[in-house]
């Protein structure tokens, strides 16, 4: 049984990747026992914009304090630790993971505009990165900004990043484009080698107790593939990039899913989070006895099969099936309804 798949130009033992989450990925002894339950890649926890941002700042601070008083503290410079708070320690993650791992390193940048991204990632690539995921995380607020103008942000710090790096890029995008596959198009002519759908952007809640605003990390749930599964569905065969899912990623079937609508990995984050670690093993050795009883000789024989391109009935990615899906739910009074029908018969 041959699990095998590529990604980013790398051949991986199987599609089940851990996604970026610092809880799982942080910790060294964690990601070592990763590969032993069988990850066939991990993507880092993500190092933020702002962090670069507060570094920077803190070394501006540190060395102009006093300029103005003392001739002498021109020639002031700042201890290492004072500003290295964490792009030193991500850069050290990256290197230690590399030397204690087998399979491939991917990192990860969390930002919404370029800031320092080009220098940083140039050290990540030195640190030993194997590929780096651009997690684009940005929600437009602005009324006056177009539609426009955001996507053209995702492309100029796409382009941007590529220019100073040698390794693969993988951009992870949201859902909310006026046309997501224009989109990721695009991104595929602007040279992303993989495209990881979707980023899920986590929500406020509100406290009614304490009237305040607060985050509010929900795991994902099995029906949140849906979404992913099918764009990766319908542009399988269509853009130049890889495709990559995350999110609704629970069971081995969800995996198998992905896999036929067109993904060459899966990401998996919160079953992880529930089950723990060793669930990877599980999830691993039921796809293999799914595929032995559906008599599929490998992965690569699997992807793409129920993609738009590969489907049986294409439109049943599209709007023709909606009327359809409507139709065919029965409300549970009506089921019960019938039921005492058929009973009193």
């Amino acid at each position: 049984m041959d699990l095998t798949t590529t990604y980013l130009g790398m051949t991986l033992k199987s599609p089940l990747v851990v996604g970026s989450c610092a809880p799982l990925t942080e910790d060294i002894d964690n990601i070592k026992r990763m590969e032993d339950a069988g990850a066939a890649a991990v993507v880092l926890h993500s190092f933020f914009e702002e962090q670069l941002r507060r570094e920077q700042l803190e070394l501006h601070h540190h060395l102009t304090y006093g300029t103005e008083s003392f001739a002498e503290a021109l020639s002031y410079f700042p201890e290492p630790e004072i500003f290295h708070i964490g792009s030193e320690e991500y850069l050290e993650h990256i290197r230690i993971s590399k030397e204690e791992l087998d399979i491939p390193v991917i990192a990860s940048l969390n930002g919404s505009t370029l800031g320092g991204w080009l220098d940083y990632s140039q050290q990540i690539e030195q640190a030993g990165a194997d590929a780096l995921e651009l997690n684009i995380y940005y929600v437009p607020t602005d009324l006056d900004i177009p539609g426009g103008e955001i996507e053209q942000n995702y492309l100029d710090i796409l382009k941007a990043v590529k220019s100073e790096i040698n390794i693969p890029v993988a951009i992870k995008l949201s859902p909310y484009f006026s046309n997501i596959a224009n989109m990721t198009k695009r991104l595929g002519e602007a040279g992303a080698d993989g495209l990881v759908l979707f980023n899920r952007f986590y929500q406020p809640d509100i406290d009614l107790n304490n009237l305040e605003v607060y985050p509010n990390v929900l795991l994902s749930t099995p029906q949140s593939l849906r979404l992913p599964m099918r764009w990766i569905a319908i542009l399988y065969g269509k853009i130049e990039a890889d495709l990559a899912s995350t999110s609704g990623i629970h069971h081995a079937s969800d995996v198998i899913k992905m896999v036929m609508a067109g993904a060459k990995i899966t990401q998996v984050v919160s079953a992880l989070l529930r089950h723990g670690i060793h669930y990877l093993a599980t999830l691993e050795e039921a796809i293999q006895k799914w595929m032995e009883e559906n008599e599929y000789e490998s992965i690569q024989q699997m992807q793409g099969s129920l993609s738009q391109l590969n489907c049986p009935d294409p439109t049943a990615f599209e709007r023709s099936q909606y009327m359809k899906a409507l139709q065919t739910y029965a409300p549970i009074w009506r089921s019960r309804k019938e039921a005492s029908a058929t009973s009193r018969k």
